[in-house]
């Protein structure tokens, strides 16, 4: 795995240390911060300013809790490191990040990182949380390990980061050539040969050759690493790999006879010299976070077997029901000045085809969506909230039993959980899983969840044709519908999910080992910032592909411009436009969910992005009306009436079946595309547009059929 610059840093920590947290610091970049593991899933470059105006840049890898690979993040990893030792491109120093309030597990990496020859300096962080009179002294730490220096840092607060960059740029200076490894594991002679080899065959250090060696014994996966590096990189060392897988099975046997698990011995090892060097350091314990028994006290409660899932289903709802209750006055303002603007420019500008365009197709096309804003960003502050404050990561362990039986992991819930802001992250989340079995079947369900592209859909329908009234007095009935919508995806997602356990044979195995952080007080600045570049995102993103969506729906659904039978002019009739043609053809296939022609151009352009929809419905309306004013879409869709019958054209039974095709469709051709990336395939977005899309036919047929048969209305 090349990197493209030339000197750099590296930033290596175990997940949930802190370690994004202290790249933004050092940077000045803003990648997102949870209050998880597995939130970096690959790598960061940023650029690192330190004291003396030296500018160089800074590498961060994706959490690993050790260089022996289990999932897709932590190949990521390892493969860097592989890079590093078979190569003269190498990072000039190595940013150890270490969890200040849990040296134990924390330094386990740091002692593996030492063997690289690399200089390490090792980074004390979230001191914050620490008993400042308890700590193990910056120089012990540093002489326990050879390290260049140990620093405590704070990167939540903003302390020591000025200490950290003075350190940096002395372990730069060229003095640093050489490095003191303090690391020694004894025990090792039942690998002496392989250890030899390594060094012969590799060039390796005796300390990289250890290493190594114990990580090939360990693991099957680090051989198949060496594999995989080795083939890609078209090296010559590649004919040694038969010696190799030799020499290691000779090894195994070797402490097989021995009575000693070569599964367990590199973490033996490392834990009996861990133990031992912090066991004689004076003051040195493991300092307890001081929140961890109002956190015990709490997952008593929120990860109970039964009041758990109640308490989480009850934070969904009021999260939905909030988006209702809270957007309704900015969505109203969105809208008012929506309308204004549109007005002013109508009355600026002289008639003709700029104007039409600019009123009807642009400001009513992205005006439609901006009015949805406020809803998609109280959906993503609160899912920001429940991972900052660490609830996420309990709804991981308290969901891997059921995860397990339904044919996924317990890691898959964070991907799932990603799904409701937007299912590409979601998707690129399943790396964090080990299992290729369980991570392909995540990748293919995620798109079942509702993201927040599908919210303006729903938002649109609901107002629209859900009364806002009160269930038992106390539920609101709008809220309650957007919450089945909600969990009918992430239902049906877990049922396919179960199939296609049943026909994807791969073999596969699979861990599940996960930290759970102490809950923390969210950062607000952390917590807002993720909201504004989520608003940026949807209104830079997803905003060009709405505009341009809305210009070349504009120009379909204003021409061919036909003539009146009196006056003799030129005028738009929708239904004869290009627009109403390609509508009508699609008619008699959706009919039977209750679909008219104006859906059916919806459905089309949905495929660049579900919300799209709601965009083409307000470009078809404001065609339509031709007055200039911006039409109200929920009160368009109500009061439209068919010209044939004279009855409406849309019932609460046409917005429900619409509901549950949007729940199902696959509708967003950026997810095919990651999709496509991490399986390294086009068969499987093919598989996953082909039983969504009949998913949704065939789910909304029954709705809208079955409720005709039950009288509900269509």
């Amino acid at each position: 795995m090349k990197t493209d610059f030339n000197r750099f840093i590296a930033l290596i920590g175990n997940p949930n240390s802190g370690k994004t947290a202290l790249f933004n610091q050092l940077t000045g970049m803003h990648q997102k911060v949870s209050n998880y593991p597995g939130v970096t899933v690959d790598r960061k470059i940023g650029k690192l300013k330190l004291n003396n105006n030296q500018h160089i840049d800074l590498l961060d890898l994706p959490g690993t809790y050790s260089l022996t690979a289990e999932s897709f993040d932590e190949q990521v990893v390892t493969e860097q490191v592989l890079h590093w030792l078979h190569s003269d491109e190498k990072p000039e120093v190595i940013i150890s990040v270490v969890d200040a309030s849990n040296l134990s597990r924390n330094l386990y990496l740091t002692s593996q990182v030492m063997d690289l020859g690399i200089p390490v300096v090792i980074a004390l962080n979230m001191s914050d949380r620490t008993d400042e009179a308890k700590r193990i002294a910056e120089e012990d730490i540093k002489n326990m390990f050879g390290a260049e220096a140990a620093v405590y840092v704070s990167a939540s607060q903003k302390t020591g980061i000025d200490a950290l960059k003075s350190t940096l740029s002395f372990a730069l200076r060229p003095h640093s050539a050489n490095v003191n490894h303090a690391v020694k594991l004894s025990n090792i002679s039942s690998i002496t040969p392989l250890i030899q080899w390594l060094q012969s065959e590799f060039a390796y250090t005796e300390e990289a050759a250890i290493a190594q060696g114990l990580r090939l014994v360990t693991r099957n996966s680090t051989f198949k690493l060496y594999k995989n590096y080795f083939k890609k990189n078209n090296n010559a060392l590649d004919y040694k790999l038969t010696k190799l897988e030799s020499i290691v099975q000779q090894s195994r046997d070797a402490m097989e006879k021995k009575g000693i698990s070569y599964k367990i011995i590199e973490a033996t090892l490392r834990y009996h010299w861990l133990d031992k060097q912090l066991g004689s350091t004076e003051n040195a314990r493991v300092d307890k976070i001081k929140e961890s028994s109002f956190s015990e006290k709490l997952d008593k409660v929120l990860t109970h077997q039964y009041m758990g899932p109640i308490i989480f289903v009850g934070i969904l709802y009021f999260i939905f029901q909030t988006i209702f209750t809270f957007s309704s006055y900015p969505m109203e303002w969105i809208d008012s000045g929506v309308a204004a603007f549109g007005h002013s420019i109508h009355q600026m500008m002289s008639p003709g085809i700029l104007r039409d365009l600019l009123v009807e197709g642009v400001i009513g096309g992205v005006g439609a969506i901006l009015i949805f804003l406020p809803q998609i960003l109280i959906l993503v502050f609160f899912l920001a909230i429940l991972e900052d404050t660490g609830y996420m990561a309990r709804v991981v362990v308290m969901m891997d039993k059921f995860m397990t039986k339904v044919g996924l992991h317990g890691r898959s819930v964070l991907p799932l959980m990603s799904g409701f802001a937007c299912a590409i992250p979601g998707v690129m989340a399943t790396r964090t899983i080990d299992s290729w079995k369980e991570r392909l079947i995540t990748i293919l369900i995620v798109p079942l969840i509702s993201c927040s592209a599908r919210l303006p859909v729903y938002a649109m329908l609901i107002g629209a044709f859900i009364p806002s009234e009160k269930v038992s007095g106390i539920f609101g009935l709008q809220g309650l519908v957007l919450v089945f919508m909600y969990f009918l995806g992430t239902a049906t997602a877990l049922v396919i999910a179960k199939i296609f356990s049943r026909f994807i044979t791969l073999k596969s195995h699979s861990n599940f080992v996960m930290e759970l952080p102490p809950y923390r007080v969210p950062l607000l600045r952390s917590t807002l910032y993720q909201v504004y570049q989520r608003a940026r995102g949807f209104l830079t993103d997803a905003g060009k592909i709405i505009l341009a969506i809305s210009i070349v729906l504009w120009f379909l659904a204003s021409f061919p411009k036909v003539q009146h039978q009196e006056t003799g002019e030129m005028m738009t009739k929708i239904e004869a436009s290009y627009a109403g043609q390609l509508g009508k053809k699609m008619e008699p296939f959706i009919a039977p969910l209750g679909f008219d022609w104006k859906i059916g151009i919806g459905l089309v352009t949905s495929f660049a992005a579900r919300e799209v929809m709601v965009s083409t419905l307000s470009t078809i309306y404001n065609v339509e009306d031709g007055s200039g004013e911006m039409v109200n879409l929920s009160r368009a869709l109500v009061n439209d009436t068919n010209e044939q019958t004279g009855k409406k054209t849309y019932s609460i039974l046409t917005a429900l079946s619409l509901l549950v095709f949007y729940v199902f469709a696959a509708q967003c051709m950026a997810t095919f595309a990651i999709v496509k990336k991490e399986t390294n395939s086009w068969k499987w977005p093919l598989i996953m547009t082909g039983y969504m899309t009949s998913l949704a036919y065939f789910a909304s047929l029954l709705v809208f059929q079955g409720g005709k048969i039950l009288g509900i209305g269509g």
